[in-house]
């Protein structure tokens, strides 16, 4: 049967979310809490890759680490997100509220990165976003975020999908066949990091566990029994500060109200892509990796694993599309990505420079001439 939104089934929902997650089948996992599998950090990083790739598509679609940040790293980026709130001025509204409900940093990676390096890298350093990001999505993956701070009295979202299909209108999503609907949620991955204590009354994100598995999702967020069957059945789980959740974007889900007077609620929202896909924000990550540099030298010197996660999330890990007349594959069926370039700097001790000009060169060999 097509995907189409007259085709939708709530009670084809109702029993898919209603299937159990089973805490002996995640070993790792400390508990379930209302269907969501949480992680101590060590169980987190004691899991194998198979087991959270196995939670994102085939369990919950929901893993919480509790304790993924250390606080100070936490609440230097968030110092430096302020001061960029401050600066740019009240929001005009997005697609998350209406003007004033909430502020909002769009790029935040690119912005901090070059605010910032230092915080940046020990932010990125951390083994977590690695990790999860390497069990949904492969290597080459690239991170972007957008900073949300909900202030008191901020709505909560609809239920929705997200990023790609999920940022389309049905008669859209209509149009594109059965297999890009199970395509679309391999393609992303969406986190989040609390840069401050979430009580449920301050309106941690909303979800249905299990509800990546109901095959017309897409389309079914835009009726009306399926809103309010996600707003009368979701679950919401209270985070501490340095707690992240990461998550299939194709699970129902959305940010709720901040019912408190005055909390500001304050979120690293992460969408990780595919290299095989598009991530939603352009970045400049030549930019980035130049003003990193330094601050990933020295990273480098006493952890080099850190500044290759680092790395990982700032450069380009995808060698393509290149112009292949200049950027021909000497060494093998691709040439050097923008990744590639950086650990090679690091690792040979390059000056700065020496980096910036390979940086250059490296993107002058993908314009098409």
């Amino acid at each position: 049967m097509a995907l189409t939104t007259e085709n939708c089934r709530l009670d084809e929902l109702r029993a898919i979310v209603g299937q159990p997650t089973t805490l002996s089948e995640y070993p790792h996992a400390a508990e379930v809490l209302d269907g969501v599998l949480r992680y101590s950090l060590d169980g987190f990083r004691a899991a194998p890759l198979g087991e959270l790739t196995r939670a994102f598509g085939d369990g919950p679609g929901i893993v919480m680490i509790s304790g993924a940040f250390e606080g100070g790293i936490v609440d230097a980026a968030s110092a430096r997100f302020r001061e960029l709130i401050d600066e740019q001025g009240p929001t005009r509204g997005d697609h998350f509220a209406r003007p004033g409900a909430n502020d909002r940093i769009w790029n935040g990676t690119e912005k901090l990165a070059v605010r910032a390096p230092e915080t940046f890298v020990e932010y990125y350093a951390t083994d977590v976003i690695a990790k999860v990001a390497t069990a949904w999505l492969g290597p080459g993956y690239q991170v972007t975020s957008q900073v949300n701070v909900v202030n008191p009295g901020g709505k909560a979202q609809v239920g929705h999908r997200d990023y790609h299909l999920g940022f389309l209108s049905p008669d859209v999503i209509e149009r594109y066949p059965d297999h890009v609907h199970r395509l679309s949620p391999v393609l992303t991955l969406q986190g989040a990091i609390a840069h401050s204590d979430m009580p449920v009354e301050t309106g941690p994100t909303c979800y249905l566990p299990h509800s990546q598995k109901y095959p017309p999702g897409y389309l079914a967020t835009a009726r009306a029994e399926f809103r309010e069957y996600f707003d009368a059945e979701h679950v919401q789980l209270p985070l501490a500060k340095g707690d992240a959740v990461f998550f299939n974007p194709a699970v129902i889900h959305g940010a709720g109200t901040n019912r408190t007077a005055d909390v500001q609620r304050m979120a690293n929202l992460l969408q990780i892509s595919s290299a095989f896909g598009r991530a939603m924000e352009s970045i400049d990550r030549e930019r980035m990796c130049n003003a990193l540099y330094p601050a990933l030298t020295e990273w480098h010197r006493h952890d080099p694993g850190g500044a290759a996660n680092a790395v990982a999330a700032s450069a380009e890990g995808y060698p393509f599309p290149t112009n292949l007349d200049l950027d021909p594959p000497l060494d093998g069926l691709a040439p050097p990505s923008q990744a590639d370039l950086v650990r090679r700097a690091l690792a040979e001790k390059w000056p700065a420079d020496q980096l910036r000009d390979e940086l250059a060169a490296h993107a002058g060999r993908r314009i098409s001439s």
